[in-house]
């Protein structure tokens, strides 16, 4: 009476083919979503904000603790910061903010470095304007952004 038919359980590999098809667009979607070169961009960008930040903050407990006298190697041209412990020819030296550990312990390094810096350079510059106030700038910042600092 009844024929015993055989049911078979599973998927046709068309129906594989656009599942697979369906998750490489998504994917595809969701990387160009994320953006990940841009995010790590941001990242070094917040890196050098924060650096900027704390090498002009040890200058003015510098400035506080001396007087109102900004270390003396500071020039009015806008000038790349020597590394701690580096040879300081041609760049800013601010080893008296390092010393004894009183401000710094090192002077913060460019996300970008070695590549980007002089080879003795922590690739930030500094600059003293004529009224006396202080810029410490990021040169090498990414997606068209300054980072700068005044005070």
């Amino acid at each position: 009476m009844f024929k015993n038919k055989k049911t078979q359980k599973g998927f046709t590999l068309i129906e594989i083919l656009i599942v697979i098809g369906i998750i490489a667009i998504l994917a595809a979607v969701v990387i160009v979503a994320i953006n990940p070169a841009r995010q790590f961009a941001q990242a070094r960008n917040s890196q050098r904000s924060s650096n900027v930040n704390t090498i002009l903050n040890a200058i003015g407990q510098y400035a506080v603790e001396n007087a109102g006298t900004v270390p003396a190697s500071i020039t009015t041209t806008a000038t790349e910061i020597c590394m701690t412990g580096g040879t300081c020819t041609g760049l800013i030296d601010l080893s008296v903010l390092t010393a004894s550990e009183t401000y710094l312990v090192s002077i913060p390094l460019d996300p970008s470095c070695p590549t980007a810096c002089n080879a003795n350079g922590v690739g930030y510059t500094v600059v003293k304007s004529a009224n006396g106030r202080i810029t410490v700038n990021a040169p090498d910042a990414e997606l068209s952004q300054t980072i700068a600092v005044v005070r």
